[in-house]
């Protein structure tokens, strides 16, 4: 069980798949229902951090790098363009809503970049995030739990 949390915690940390991936993974794997919430939104929560100083610092060294430039523009573009008109017309409540929809592309990675590019305060990204994020581990974990109750 404790493996599988940690998987499912790594999957919430993972860019590939954030706590969209982590929670119904833990589940299928018969962790605790609320075990499962807890740790994989904390997880996920912890990618704010991470970004943060990735922006400010790391992202700041390699830019000069054309491959690394290339990529960055890339995400960079993903990001302002699927949170833009949201960000840009409703600032904090554009950008939580955009995090809060438990979709590919849609989670505290493009919505952390989304407003750092915008110049957002890191409070107010933070606090979007984190309520974003709330709201999408609910959305999943009900969905679920749903689903798995509805199969047996």
């Amino acid at each position: 069980m404790i493996s599988d949390l940690f998987i499912a915690m790594l999957w919430s940390v993972s860019p590939l798949g954030e706590a969209k991936v982590g929670i119904p993974y833990a589940l299928l794997k018969g962790v605790d229902i609320y075990v499962t919430f807890l740790f994989c939104f904390l997880a996920n929560l912890l990618v704010f951090p991470i970004m943060i100083f990735f922006l400010d610092v790391i992202n700041r060294y390699f830019i000069r790098w054309y491959y690394y430039k290339k990529a960055a523009i890339f995400v960079a573009r993903r990001a302002k363009v699927g949170a833009g008109n949201n960000v840009k017309k409703y600032g904090f409540w554009g950008l939580m809503i955009f995090v809060l929809i438990p979709l590919p592309g849609t989670g505290v990675y493009a919505g952390t970049i989304a407003g750092y590019l915008f110049g957002l305060e890191k409070k107010q990204v933070f606090l979007a995030n984190s309520i974003g994020i709330f709201i999408s581990c609910v959305i999943v974990w009900a969905t679920t739990i749903a689903a798995m109750n509805g199969f047996n």
